[in-house]
Parts: structure tokens; sequence; C-alpha cells
């Protein structure tokens, strides 16, 4: 077959597969429509209910149980000064708090007394259950508290004698951040968005791609397409066009989300920087994922016997996608090295990573990055192609 023959069966196929697509018309908006609806709710709930919980337990009146409150009515004084109003605590409070019936418990020692007088850091005891998200906010704003009242009863004590506090503070300490105002709106989507992202660029055209050879399998109805003058290249490359092209459309969809979610939100959700500009560079990075991804899928496809053996392989290609952003996340690896732009995932992390917060990747990050994952899409096209060729692949079951 010649080179406008390959090319005009590719697209007839691309064509074919697009209109059996959309005639199914619940498949077709669950796949393009349910994650970009939701999204947006979800970060914006995410988002408000974030600050009620902040709003809530830091501006409340708070009440903390406190074990020997009689041994420093000084320090439960500073403490119901700033909102926090001290109870006896009961014998049980530690059982409490690891049943979340309480958040956080003070235990000042039996002898404050005593090393308050001799001048000696009096101890108290933060009593809390670090496993518990829920008591974040109130173990924070007690420690503060306490932290403030030590800071001016030390002060107290020096002009006591005589000595000026600065004294004790041979050291000033200022921070002066270097970050771009793009990169501090882009802290969340450094997180989060290249994880989401990915996952729906590697497999957001599985229906399609697992339909289109697994389920015609299936049918009975890929025998007659391979009988067809069309090569199985031609074949294989318009079924994967049609994937890429599904894929492609979910991923700007969400985008278009998340810029909505942007435009409405604030705190969290209106940090996201998701101008046209940048979406067109996350399109770019996320070109050569879809591709692999498709290209992956058609294969696992073209091996698997039924459309519920390929449906199988979801959940070991979701966690794929998204395993270089959780090791990340606990091993950060500065992007100085090109080796990392040719590791399938890790680059597409380091890319949208950059892009996020609002960095341009050099030539040379973009040049090893594009051609170590075309190189991995086409290898994979051509065992996909290979599959195809195998006569096994029409026989169902």
């Amino acid at each position: 077959m010649n080179k406008t023959g390959f090319i005009g069966s590719m697209f007839t196929v691309m064509r074919k597969e697009l209109r059996d697509f959309a005639r199914d018309r619940r498949t077709f908006f669950l796949t393009l429509f349910i994650a970009p609806l939701l999204y947006p709710l979800l970060f914006l709930g995410i988002d408000k209910l974030s600050n009620l919980r902040v709003e809530n337990q830091l501006e409340k009146d708070m009440t903390l149980p406190v074990v020997g409150m009689e041994r420093a009515p000084n320090l439960v004084a500073f403490l119901a000064s700033h909102g926090i109003t001290a109870s006896e605590a009961p014998d049980d409070y530690e059982a409490r708090i690891r049943a979340q019936r309480e958040d956080v418990a003070l235990v000042i020692a039996p002898d404050f007394a005593d090393d308050w007088h001799a001048g000696k850091p009096a101890k108290v005891e933060v009593v809390a259950d670090t496993t518990r998200r829920t008591s974040d906010v109130q173990v924070a704003r007690v420690r503060k508290v306490l932290m403030a009242y030590g800071q001016s009863v030390g002060a107290l004590r020096l002009l006591a004698r005589g000595v000026n506090p600065m004294v004790a503070a041979p050291v000033s300490v200022g921070t002066r951040d270097l970050a771009t105002a793009e990169a501090k709106r882009g802290i969340f989507l450094s997180v989060i968005l290249p994880m989401l992202l990915m996952m729906f660029a590697f497999i957001g055209g599985s229906h399609l791609v697992m339909d289109t050879t697994a389920g015609e399998r299936e049918r009975q109805s890929l025998e007659p397409l391979l009988a067809t003058p069309a090569s199985r290249g031609a074949l294989v490359s318009g079924k994967m066009l049609a994937s890429a092209a599904v894929g492609l459309t979910a991923i700007l969809l969400i985008l278009l989300s998340f810029k909505f979610s942007a435009s409405i939100g604030r705190g969290m959700a209106g940090s996201l920087d998701v101008s046209f500009m940048a979406m067109g560079k996350l399109l770019l990075v996320l070109l050569p994922l879809v591709l692999i991804g498709t290209a992956l899928l058609t294969c696992l496809a073209a091996g698997a016997r039924s459309m519920k053996e390929a449906q199988s392989h979801i959940v070991w290609l979701m966690m794929l996608a998204m395993m270089p952003g959780y090791a990340l996340m606990a091993y950060p690896l500065k992007d100085t090295q090109l080796w990392q732009y040719a590791v399938p995932f890790l680059s597409q992390n380091q890319m949208l990573v950059k892009v996020t917060r609002g960095e341009m990747p050099g030539a040379e990050q973009w040049g090893v990055y594009l051609a170590a994952s075309l190189l991995l899409a086409v290898l994979l096209w051509a065992v996909a192609v290979w599959r195809y060729r195998q006569e096994k692949l029409a026989i169902s079951g």
C-alpha cells in the first residue's frame, strides 16, 4: 500500500471509530464530561471546607482540658486572654484523645511552681494524637500561645534584672523568598495537578482503545475489519489516533474546568495558574504521554481475550502513572540532570512541575523529553502493529 493509501485508510478508520464512539451517548458523556464537571465542584468544595475548618478552629473560643491547672494560674489566665478556656481534665483524658472525643490536652508538671520560682524552665506538655488530622489546627494554636507566653515571661524576667531582652536574641534571622508569584500560585498545582493530568493523559482514551480492539474482538466485528485491504499499520494508527483525540479532548476540558474554578474560587482553587499559554504548554507536554498510553493500551487490548480482561489492566496502569509523583513527594529530585527527561513518567512529572511553577523548560530538556517520549511511543506502536498481524487476533476467546 502506498503512502497516500496508508494515510487515507488511517483517517477512514479514525473517523469510523470516533463516529461509533459518539453514538454511545452515555459512554461519550462519561468519558469526556464527567471529570471536567466534577473537579470544579471537588476543589471548590475542598477549598470551602478547609477555610471553614481553619476559621472555626482559630477564631472560635476553645476549651482545653488541663491537668494541674491550679499549678499555673497565670498561664491559665494567659490562655483565656487568647480565647482558650482551661477546664479540669478528666482522668481518662488520654483515652478520650485516642477515641477522638478530645483533640488536645495540656499537662502542667507537678514541680511547675518550684521550677518557676527557681528561674528554671517550667515544664508543660501538650498531649495529642498526631496521626489525627482533625486536631492539627488546635495543637498549633495551643503551641503558639504557649510560645508567646514563654517569650513574654522571659522578656519580663530580663527587664526585672536590668537586662535588655534583645540580648537573648543575638541573631536576627530573616527570610528572602526568591520564588516567583507564578511559582507560589503553582504550589498546589505542582503536587496534585501533574498526577491528575498524567493519569488522564495516560488512560483517558482507555475505553475507546479497549473497545476498538478487545471489544470488537469479543463482538466478532474485528475480523471483517482485518479482512479489508487496509494494512494492519493503518488500522492500528487509525484506532490510536481516534483514542488519542478523545484523550486530548478530555484533558483540554479538564484544564478548562480548572480555569473556570480559578476564575470563581479563592484560596486553593483561586491559586491555579491555568492561563491559555500554560494550557498550551501542558498539552504539548502531555501529547507524547497520550500516544504512549494509547499504544500501550492497544498492545494490552490486542492480547486480551475479552473486554473484561482488558479492563483489568486499568488499576495498575493508573498506579504506574501516579507512582513518580508519590515518589517525588517523599524524595524530591533536582531537575538539573538531563537523564530525568528521558525516563517515562518521571520526565512528564518534571516537565509539568516546571510549567505549573511558571518556569519554561530549556531547549535541551524539551529535546531530550520529546525525543525519548516519541521514540517509546513509536516502539509501542510497532508492537501493537505486530500484535495485529497475528492471525489469532481475529479469533474470539
